[in-house]
C-alpha cells in the first residue's frame, strides 16, 4: 500500500491531501522513455563508428606509419641519384677504362641483374604498404650487386693499369747511345752488305757509330741475362730481359758496367761502346727480341724521339748501305 503524502494549506491553516495527477505520472514514463531510447541511439551511433575513432596509440602508429613512407620516398630519390652516377662510372668503364687496357666490357645484363631463386621479400607481403617496401628492398638489392660488380671491375682495371705501367717502363723505349742530331746511325735493320763478305744479308739489328768508351744505356727496365763474350760474332754483349717477351741486345763493347742477374731501369749506364767480336771499327750493335724473334729496333724509340725526329731516322734506317758488323 502507498503511502499517502500530504501538505500545508497555508489559506485554510490546516494539512491536506496531496492528490496525484494521472497525466504527470504518463508524462515522467513517456520522458523516460524517451531518454532511454536517445541513450540507446547514442550507444548504436557509436558502436557502429567505432572504427574511424582513433585511440592515441593508433594516432602515433599512424604518424610513424606516414613518417616511414616519407623516409621510403627521400630513399627512393637518393638511389635514383646513385643509380646515375653508378651508371655513369659504368659507361667510362667499359667504354674508356677497359678499351684502353684491352678488357672485356662487363655486359648490361651482368651489371643490372637481380636475384633467381626463392622469393627473397616473402616476410614482406600481406601489409598495407607491401608493395613500396618490396620495391624499395628490390631496387636496393640491385644497386648493392651493382656497385660490388662496378667495384671489382676498378679493382681490376687497377691491377691492369700497374701492369701496364711496368709494361711501358720494360719496352726498350729510347736509344741505347746519345744520339741528338742523328748522327750517329749507321746501318739500319734489313739487308745491308757485309763488311767482311761484301755479300748481300740480311742485318738483324741497328748500328751506331761511336767513339770507342762512349756510354751505353739501357732501353728499359729489366734483369741483366747476359754479360760476356761467349756469342760468336758480338764480342763483349749484355743482354736484357725485359719481360712481356721482350729482350735487348748490346753488341761488341769495350767494358761492362752491369752484371748478370743484375736489375737495371731505362737510362742505367751499362756498358761502353768498343769494337769487340766481328766488328769493323768501334760502334754499337743494337738488337731487340720479342718471344725470341728479332724485330726492328726502330719501331721503339717514341720514348726520346719527336714524330719528325722519327721520320728522318726511319728514312736514314730504309738506306741499304754497307753495316759495320
Amino acid at each position: 500500500m502507498s503511502k499517502v503524502k500530504y501538505y500545508y494549506d497555508s489559506e485554510t491553516l490546516s494539512y491536506r491531501k496531496i492528490e496525484k495527477k494521472k497525466g504527470r505520472k504518463l508524462g515522467i514514463i513517456l520522458l523516460s522513455l524517451l531518454g532511454t531510447l536517445l541513450a540507446g541511439f547514442l550507444v548504436f551511433l557509436v558502436y557502429i563508428n567505432l572504427p574511424y575513432v582513433e585511440t592515441p596509440k593508433e594516432k602515433s602508429l599512424k604518424r610513424e606509419l606516414a613518417n616511414m613512407e616519407l623516409q621510403y620516398e627521400l630513399l627512393n630519390k637518393k638511389m635514383a641519384e646513385a643509380e646515375n652516377v653508378l651508371s655513369e662510372v659504368a659507361e667510362r668503364d667499359n667504354n674508356l677504362y677497359r678499351v684502353y687496357f684491352e678488357a672485356n666490357p662487363i655486359p648490361e645484363e651482368q651489371r643490372k641483374a637481380g636475384f633467381g631463386g626463392i622469393n627473397r621479400y616473402k616476410n614482406l607481403e600481406g601489409f598495407d604498404n607491401s608493395k613500396l617496401i618490396i620495391n624499395t628492398s628490390e631496387r636496393l638489392d640491385i644497386l648493392t650487386k651493382q656497385i660490388v660488380v662496378q667495384s671489382r671491375s676498378l679493382d681490376e682495371v687497377s691491377q691492369l693499369a700497374e701492369e701496364k705501367e711496368q709494361l711501358l717502363a720494360a719496352i726498350p723505349a729510347i736509344q741505347p747511345v746519345k744520339n741528338e742530331d742523328l748522327t750517329r746511325m749507321a746501318s739500319g735493320y734489313g739487308y745491308r752488305t757485309d763488311p767482311f763478305t761484301k755479300a748481300r744479308k740480311f742485318h738483324y739489328g741497328m748500328d751506331f757509330t761511336s767513339p770507342r768508351g762512349t756510354p751505353v744505356y739501357a732501353s728499359g727496365d729489366g734483369v741483366v741475362s747476359r754479360a760476356d763474350n761467349a756469342a760468336t760474332g758480338y764480342g763483349n754483349h749484355i743482354r736484357i730481359d725485359h719481360g712481356y717477351g721482350y729482350v735487348s741486345l748490346y753488341a761488341h763493347l769495350y767494358k761492362y758496367n752491369v752484371r748478370k742477374g743484375q736489375r737495371v731501369k731505362r737510362g742505367d749506364l751499362i756498358g761502353f761502346v768498343g769494337s769487340t767480336g766481328r766488328s769493323e771499327a768501334p760502334h754499337l750493335h743494337y738488337e731487340v727480341f720479342k718471344d725470341d724473334e728479332r724485330i726492328n729496333p726502330i719501331n721503339f724509340y717514341y720514348g726520346n724521339l719527336t714524330p719528325e725526329e722519327f721520320a728522318e731516322m726511319q728514312k736514314q734506317a730504309q738506306q741499304e748501305n754497307q753495316s759495320l758488323d
